[in-house]
């Protein structure tokens, strides 16, 4: 009798600590800020120019998060920040000519008529 109570003790306890486990969004359970990517600005954005060669711009907005290796003319800047490590992307993707020189900038990030006002 004693063995079997401590068995269904033991299995009791169990269940309860797996389904603990499974439980999210507690008020007094700390989750982190992750950030992943790259961390892109305003400000860095905006020193974009038309022209620029892919050594500038790698001053500028640092190494990107995907470099494509089939399409050299294109890098990729993906940044994620929220509490839990979730949360929409921000992006932009760097276009560049074959003379390696940056023609275009698109995503979220991008201003509008950018080309235009530099």
């Amino acid at each position: 009798m004693f063995r079997l109570m401590t068995i269904l003790l033991l299995a009791a306890g169990s269940v309860f600590t797996l389904q603990a486990c499974s439980i999210s969004n507690l008020p007094f359970v700390y989750q982190p800020d992750v950030q992943q990517g790259n961390i892109i600005t305003e400000d860095m954005v905006s020193q974009l120019r038309p022209g620029m060669t892919k050594r500038q711009v790698r001053y500028v907005m640092g190494s990107p998060a995907i470099e494509d290796m089939f399409r050299n003319n294109r890098w990729d800047y993906i940044h994620t920040q929220q509490a839990g490590g979730g949360g929409e992307p921000q992006r932009l993707t760097v276009l560049f000519d074959d003379s390696e020189r940056l023609v275009d900038l698109q995503g979220d990030l991008a201003p509008e008529n950018w080309a235009a006002d530099s």
